[in-house]
């Protein structure tokens, strides 16, 4: 099997350089709002909340590590070795572990976690918007991107015939199985709540909703070459 090009026009490199950066502190901002008003976030970003509480880290650690595991199993769904693909990939889970660590420590110093639950719960659901928001942008850019998104990516165009919201589902069963080893370990489960839920629900239709709705000018700039 080959595929050569899912959309027949590129976006300019300074374009899809622009829409990267802006993703990637874009998800960092969301994810980490959702963590500090602890009313429950991604499965992705629960399981390594889950895993940071396990082993006693900052979040961002078992981001990182996550995320570069992540990135060779995307490199085995595309089926052949790229370097440059998987060397971007651990560059930009390095860089957003960071930035979720530096944005859930100013949202606690401005007290987010104090906040009434009604009120969390409307940050978090913000957070949840703005990452899949980012997430519909930089996978357009499609420079390089979070390990993670790569994986919805690669689902969609190439096993799930462009179906954003089955591919986003399948990606979430790793992180659910991390948060049932978590859970069995020391019987608590972190970052599991509401905003669980409607990330679950509404992340795949969101992405999708942005796809279609939100910076028009920006392409699906996808290009794999697989040979079967």
């Amino acid at each position: 099997m080959e595929v050569e090009e899912l959309h027949h026009h590129n976006n300019s490199l300074s374009l899809r350089v622009l829409a990267l950066v802006t993703g990637l502190v874009l998800n960092a901002l969301g994810n980490g709002l959702t963590v500090s008003t602890n009313v429950g976030t991604s499965p992705w970003t629960a399981s390594e909340v889950n895993l940071a509480n396990l082993f006693g880290t900052s979040v961002g650690i078992p981001m990182f590590i996550v995320g570069t595991l992540t990135a060779v199993a995307n490199q085995l769904l595309i089926r052949q070795w790229d370097r440059w693909r998987f060397i971007g990939e651990v560059a930009f889970i390095a860089c957003f572990s960071y930035f979720v660590d530096v944005f859930v420590a100013f949202f606690s110093w401005l007290g987010v976690f104090q906040l009434p639950f009604f009120f969390r719960t409307v940050l978090c659901f913000t957070g949840v918007v703005t990452f899949c928001c980012a997430i519909s942008i930089y996978q357009r850019a499609n420079i390089v991107m979070h390990p993670n998104d790569d994986t919805t990516n690669i689902l969609r165009f190439l096993y799930f015939h462009n179906r954003v919201v089955v591919a986003q589902l399948v990606n979430f069963i790793p992180p659910i199985l991390i948060m049932a080893v978590t859970f069995m370990l020391d019987g608590h489960l972190y970052a599991i709540n509401i905003g669980t839920l409607f990330a679950l629900l509404a992340n795949g239709p969101l992405i999708g909703f942005f796809d279609r709705h939100f910076w028009h000018s920006l392409t699906h700039n996808f290009r794999v070459t697989v040979n079967q």
